[in-house]
């Protein structure tokens, strides 16, 4: 059966591990994580509560990273006792993944990890692709959801780029209802969700699982719409091998396309001064 490899049996790979599993989307879980009693003891935790909540997919836990082998999306979050994998032990770990014969997606879900997807695409030669930061996508989500909260509605198109917590909020193409954002939301409101974005990062776990879940998905079964997430940009926007937050067309278990959202001249000049 293929299965979802979760690194780090943490707050947020935990989360991760429960909103996956509601969602019954994916075959099984396997939440890897050093302290094995941790992951064991969450796996059980989401098991157990499937016939409240409905679901019934399979939770399991291991305690080396070799198990992660044969999956066929790799999240890698937070461990129980260590915290996100980031720095110099987030690319030993990268690396250990290469050195497996890993060739999944690897979603990095963690909001300390920009630095750790950039060195594995520059040092470690991981294809872009294959790199995607979800975490930022909780920040996008909050955007809309603060627009939507304006509007009345919760269907609202409004494109993020930048690198969290400086991003921009392409509101000149902004859409709901059928409508530009901009002729229903008075100015200073949009200025005013603006300035509050920055202090909407770094999200909460539940927040990262609910944006990490739908990515994940979408790398492997495909999907209609696009996802906003974090992806090597090397040569566009000004900028070489960095990871940028941008709206993606996600599918066959790799980054299909990102979109460069459609700006104004002077949201132009903020995201390139953010950059």
């Amino acid at each position: 059966m293929s299965f979802v490899a979760i690194l780090g049996a943490g707050a947020i790979g935990g989360a991760i591990a429960h909103r996956l599993a509601q969602r019954s989307r994916v075959g099984a879980i396997r939440l890897i994580d050093a302290s094995g009693n941790v992951a064991a003891g969450k796996a059980l935790d989401i098991r157990q509560s499937g016939p409240v909540e409905r679901f019934d997919t399979l939770v399991e836990a291991a305690d080396d990273v070799r198990a992660a082998a044969s999956a066929v999306a790799v999240i890698v979050a937070d461990e129980a006792a260590g915290g996100e994998w980031q720095g110099e032990r987030g690319l030993a770990l990268i690396r250990r993944l290469a050195e497996i014969g890993v060739t999944a997606p690897l979603v990095f879900a963690g909001t300390s990890q920009t630095a750790l997807i950039e060195t594995a695409y520059r040092e470690l030669k991981i294809p872009a692709p294959r790199l995607v930061g979800s975490a930022a996508g909780a920040l996008a989500s909050a955007i809309r959801a603060l627009v939507g909260l304006d509007l009345g509605i919760s269907t609202v198109d409004v494109a993020v780029a930048g690198r969290p917590p400086a991003v921009t909020i392409a509101w000149t193409s902004a859409t709901a209802g059928g409508a530009l954002v901009t002729e229903r939301v008075p100015a200073h409101r949009l200025l005013a969700i603006s300035q509050a974005a920055p202090k909407l990062w770094p999200p909460k776990p539940y927040a990262i699982a609910s944006a990490t879940a739908p990515i994940v998905e979408a790398l492997l079964d495909g999907s209609r719409r696009r996802h906003h997430a974090m992806t090597i940009v090397d040569g566009e926007l000004g900028v070489r091998g960095r990871a940028v937050l941008l709206p993606l067309e996600l599918g066959r278990q790799r980054v299909l396309s990102h979109a460069r959202p459609s700006l104004s001249p002077q949201e132009r000049t903020e995201l390139m001064n953010a950059m």
